[in-house]
């Protein structure tokens, strides 16, 4: 694995791994529950062999678990919290590309973390070029005030990959995120592999090919 180096004193403890390869996007990794910045590091140089690696740690605690925003209950967000915490994630990112002078990057985040990537494609249109969510759910709720109006995120590329197994995310849900980022411009493939919410080696092989096929956005 290539070494990571912590980046200079930010809002977020955070790995940065420098791109070895030229010609592509720098890759936001984002923990589930109970990770931390090195969680993803090795899914990322596995999936995004060369590209530039921002891993930050999320700052909510639950029971001594690391997360990216409070939730009341299992699949109960709070609201509040989590757009607050989006904004301050998305905050963190603008600051990264200005340090390293990266493009924006794309996001890769498994649960927790694809749960708040997919809010900040909702809620800082541009922030992100694309993004990989694993196992992620609607971070808002249908008559949510912060998933109106939806965002414009025309020809955006997202990968989405549900379980068909899994017992935290329900199908219907999963498939209500991939409507609103739809409906939100972007360019959203769905899959639904035989898993449950662990990730599975076609998850890794389809992010692979996904990503792969990126170029670095302007």
């Amino acid at each position: 694995m290539t070494a990571a180096r912590a980046a200079a004193p930010s809002t977020f403890v955070h790995r940065y791994v420098p791109a070895s390869a030229p010609g592509r996007p720098p890759i936001l990794l984002l923990h589930g529950t109970g990770g931390n910045e090195d969680d993803l590091l090795g899914l990322g140089e596995r999936v995004a062999p060369g590209s530039a690696l921002i891993s930050p740690r999320g700052k909510v605690r639950e029971g001594g678990a690391n997360r990216f925003f409070r939730r009341f209950a299992e699949g109960v967000f709070d609201e509040e919290d989590l757009a607050a915490r989006t904004h301050e994630l998305a905050d963190f990112v603008d600051a990264i590309r200005a340090q390293e002078d990266v493009p924006a990057p794309v996001a890769i985040g498994f649960s927790n973390g694809a749960n708040i990537a997919a809010a900040m494609l909702l809620l800082r249109p541009g922030t992100l070029a694309g993004a990989v969510l694993l196992r992620a759910m609607s971070p808002f709720a249908e008559n949510s005030r912060f998933a109106d109006p939806v965002a414009a995120i025309p020809g955006t590329p997202v990968l989405l990959l549900s379980g068909d197994a899994d017992p935290i995310v329900p199908a219907a849900d999963a498939a209500r995120l991939a409507a609103t980022l739809k409906g939100a411009g972007a360019e959203v493939t769905r899959q639904v592999l035989p898993a449950g919410h662990g990730l599975s080696s076609p998850d890794l092989g389809l992010t692979h090919r996904f990503v792969a096929g990126l170029s670095v956005p302007a």
